[in-house]
């Protein structure tokens, strides 16, 4: 079965889309008769994104979109083509022949809430992303979640920049954003993190990440990190695809699944460490019910 995987702006952006990437890579080692083709570097523009669907439809039996903005454009492409399979993987649309893997960056974005209420110093925390996709607007609206739970008089300082990829943006964004009182800022970003970093290296502001374990990566930096494993995703649409599954249904993968978790720093202590714990474990047995819709004040930067 002939699969193209399509990712939005950098491949390897020690990120998001290179977490993805993983799975891609595992499946093409595993399987000898994986017939799976790369397509990267798309623009975050629906002309782009749509053509990219259509090439890829026009050559492959399965199509698989990486990242929440596959829901803006992969719907139309699947009715277009109803003897392909597609995927959006960060998804949560449906179709004949469209699935969604959801892997729940909500649950570890909301323990990175709680221990940015619980290590915060001046009482004021940061979120920055980039794309205002539904993946990135859940794990805001879970980390605002989490700050309420750890602490209701922490305030929070959020906005989206509008880029994944340009550091330049995320560095003016993160120092505007220590400027406004926060020392902990929880970055849902791609490539773009190098400039979020710099900031923080900058101004003395810790940092939490998300996707792969940027704790062990930059332990000066990261207090923590919102692991998500999107390969898990990747890998099992993969699957499905290659087995003529279509599940009817969104997939969602989560602390059950072992698809997400939160990564700290050795300077977080052990008290703290072992809430963390505790709650991980009432999220993933429907205890907690984790909030995806935030309705509270953005942050903006001049142009």
């Amino acid at each position: 079965m002939k699969i193209s995987v399509i990712f939005v702006g950098e491949l390897h952006d020690s990120g998001f889309n290179q977490r993805a990437l993983e799975g891609v890579e595992r499946v093409q080692k595993g399987i000898v008769d994986a017939d799976i083709t790369v397509v990267s570097g798309v623009s975050y523009d629906p002309d782009a994104m749509e053509k990219a669907l259509w090439k890829a439809a026009e050559r492959s039996e399965g199509v698989i979109f990486v990242g929440g903005q596959g829901n803006l454009v992969v719907p139309a492409a699947a009715k277009d083509f109803p003897d392909r399979s597609f995927a959006v993987v960060q998804g949560n649309v449906l179709g004949a022949n469209l699935t969604s893997y959801d892997v729940l960056q909500e649950q570890s974005a909301f323990l990175a809430g709680v221990l940015a209420a619980r290590m915060t110093r001046t009482g004021t925390v940061g979120h920055l992303s980039g794309h205002r996709v539904a993946p990135g607007l859940k794990g805001r609206a879970a980390f605002a979640a989490g700050v309420r739970h750890g602490d209701q008089t922490v305030r929070l300082v959020t906005g989206f920049c509008g880029t994944q990829d340009d550091s330049a943006v995320t560095e003016a964004w993160a120092r505007a954003i220590a400027v406004d009182g926060a020392d902990i800022l929880f970055t849902m970003l791609n490539a773009a993190r190098d400039g979020a970093t710099r900031a923080c290296r900058a101004t003395g502001m810790r940092q939490i990440g998300n996707a792969v374990d940027w704790c062990a990566i930059d332990p000066e930096i990261f207090i923590a990190s919102a692991v998500a494993r999107i390969d898990l995703g990747v890998d099992r649409a993969i699957e499905d695809m290659r087995r003529g599954l279509r599940p009817g249904k969104i997939l969602e993968l989560g602390f059950r699944e072992r698809a997400v978790s939160l990564s700290m720093s050795k300077d977080v202590p052990d008290a703290i460490r072992q809430e963390i714990a505790d709650l991980a474990s009432q999220v993933e047995h429907g205890l907690i019910s984790v909030d995806t819709v935030f309705d509270g004040p953005e942050f903006e930067v001049a142009a």
